[in-house]
């Protein structure tokens, strides 16, 4: 589907116009356009060949030949003449905290600032205090900013990592000569965060997948081009490297470009205490300076040579080692089939891009049983939040729409804001009005760890929360987790029967699988939602179910696992 890669360029074309000074009109348009192709549920080809782009709400004349246009040619010529007057290198600028569309048209329109360096060099320089309204706390913020970015650049969020490798994946399965593919390293295993992605493939012709590989039309250069291994970068300046093997040794190979580089220590070090040896080849014996290969061609059988257990390669990590070469039996992994709904998404009546309606189908057609309509409450005033009179007219949607489903439930849930005091955004009479309350923080990051850990402790301490949502704040690539004294938010949590939650939203992946692990041995339990806001968010949940897995979580620790009935019990105060 092109949706998305629609929606992206007119959101692209709709910034870049409103820093150049065109009409608001016009801006809000592609805007608008952007926002209900995103939230389209069907795929725009089809319905631009059915001819009815002009049923897409704020899809007029002109927009409907833009997309006709990119349909057809994969481009759009008014995008390429837009570029020459604004660079598209102005577009990283918006996305530097403190910056924005307003502040990035005030530093292109006085000081040329086209980029992340010519902004840094402004900001360092002192030219930006110059400019009205910018002050030195701004100044600062935006250094910290492009610090966090340029970190950021060096790796990419789980979610991109995935898409990528399912693009070459997809394409290279096609090939005859692919016996077996995976994705292996960082990715694999699962990681908050990937630097390149690495594809591993079981071939006897490693030559003829080669040569697909590296022509593929989203390989943009070449960096490595060899009989049995290539790297290549592609469009999006992301390497990727392919190996091909051979299938008697293809266990041994996953296993060890799998890693991670200390679990494959700790494996050779099991190996030396056996008399062995084990690496991409496979796990041999060693007697008298002679080497007989044990096991090889899967994962399974060589780690057996050391008498462990298979290994899910989520916990190769430096979390728990001890236990897996302990000899203790290892946890049976919650798995993306073993979740029944999902607690926080968003819907139009806050800032999500789908009805009520609309976001119950997408969970259904995901064989969930329930799932909760968490719009955001109503001071958090960017986000559209929704006044209590709202709430009402939205309480009757959902009972108008749980009577039309039998196996099926729309919870009517909120996030809830939670302000710099701790207070609560709604009084107690509302909040009693819910099925379920989400609470988090999206302002005063800056805050101290003892008053950000007491907003939230507080928080919990209401009868009404039953779950704190993203609660270290990071946000992947462009703001640090907030410093909370995450123990005591551990023991709050567990005192007052609250649940925290893995954010599977890419950039957030929020609490990680470090914090996951730890509130885990806390005594902590956990909930898995996408913070969705629109249908194919939905698809995030199994990058949350990633990082629980990373935590070593089971389908026991996370509500979303149980039946509503389940549910309703557990969460009781």
């Amino acid at each position: 589907m092109k949706n998305r890669e629609i929606a992206e360029l007119l959101t692209k074309m709709g910034t870049l116009l409103e820093i150049r000074g065109d009409l608001v009109f016009k801006v809000r348009a592609y805007y608008k356009a952007a926002e209900n192709i995103n939230a389209l549920a069907e795929d725009i080809a089809v319905v631009e060949q059915e001819n009815r782009l002009a049923d897409i709400p704020g899809v007029g004349k002109t927009m409907q030949e833009k997309i006709k246009e990119f349909l057809e040619t994969g481009s759009l010529s008014s995008y390429e003449k837009l570029i020459k007057d604004v660079p598209e290198t102005v577009l990283d600028v918006i996305h530097i905290p403190s910056v924005g569309p307003k502040k990035a048209k005030l530093f292109f329109d006085e000081l040329k600032v086209k980029d992340i360096p010519s902004l840094k060099k402004a900001a360092e320089s002192g030219k930006l205090l110059d400019l009205p309204g910018i002050k030195e706390k701004t100044v600062t913020n935006i250094l910290d900013g492009i610090k966090i970015v340029e970190q950021g650049q060096q790796r990419m969020n789980l979610g991109k990592a995935s898409r990528v490798a399912e693009t070459f994946i997809e394409e290279l399965k096609k090939l005859k000569a692919v016996k077996q593919i995976n994705p292996a390293g960082s990715l694999r295993r699962g990681r908050e965060t990937i630097r390149d992605i690495d594809l591993l493939i079981d071939s006897k012709d490693p030559k003829a997948i080669m040569d697909v590989f590296v022509h593929l039309p989203q390989v943009k250069s070449i960096n490595a081009y060899g009989d049995t291994k290539s790297s290549i970068l592609t469009t999006d300046n992301v390497q990727v490297d392919l190996r091909v093997v051979d299938t008697k040794s293809y266990g041994a190979a996953l296993l060890y470009f799998t890693g991670s580089k200390n679990f494959n220590i700790k494996l050779r070090q099991a190996a030396i205490k056996k008399g062995m040896k084990i690496n991409e080849y496979g796990v041999f014996k060693v007697n008298d300076r002679k080497e007989q290969c044990v096991a090889s061609k899967t994962e399974k059988e060589c780690l057996e040579a050391f008498d462990l257990p298979y290994v899910p390669p989520e916990l190769r990590e430096d979390i728990g080692e001890k236990d897996i070469f302990s000899g203790k039996k290892l946890p049976e992994l919650i798995e993306l089939k073993d979740l029944k709904g999902d607690f926080h998404v968003h819907s139009t009546w806050s800032d999500g891009k789908n009805s009520i309606e609309e976001m119950a189908e997408a969970a259904r057609q995901r064989g969930f049983s329930y799932l909760a309509i968490s719009d955001h409450s109503q001071k958090l005033r960017i986000a559209r939040g929704v006044s209590p009179e709202d709430l009402k007219k939205k309480k009757k949607e959902i009972d108008a729409l749980n009577k039309k489903y039998s196996n099926f439930r729309i919870l009517f849930g909120t996030e809830l804001e939670i302000d710099a005091e701790g207070n609560l955004d709604y009084n107690d009479k509302i909040l009693s009005e819910f099925d379920i309350v989400i609470a988090s923080i999206h302002t005063g990051f800056e805050q101290g760890s003892k008053t950000l850990t007491k907003r939230l402790m507080r928080a919990m301490q209401s009868k009404y929360v039953n779950i704190i949502a993203h609660p270290m704040g990071g946000h992947i690539g462009k703001r640090e987790p907030y410093e909370v004294d995450f123990k005591a938010v551990c023991q709050a949590a567990v005192d007052h029967n609250v649940f925290l939650e893995i954010n599977a939203f890419p950039v957030r992946l929020d609490l990680n699988s470090q914090n996951v692990y730890y509130a885990r041995s806390q005594g902590v339990k956990f909930t898995i939602n996408t913070d969705s806001h629109n249908v194919s968010h939905m698809d995030y949940m199994k990058l949350g179910v990633s990082i629980a897995r990373r935590g070593w979580l089971t389908k026991k620790d996370v509500l979303n696992t149980q039946t509503l009935a389940q549910v309703m019990k557990s969460i009781k105060k």
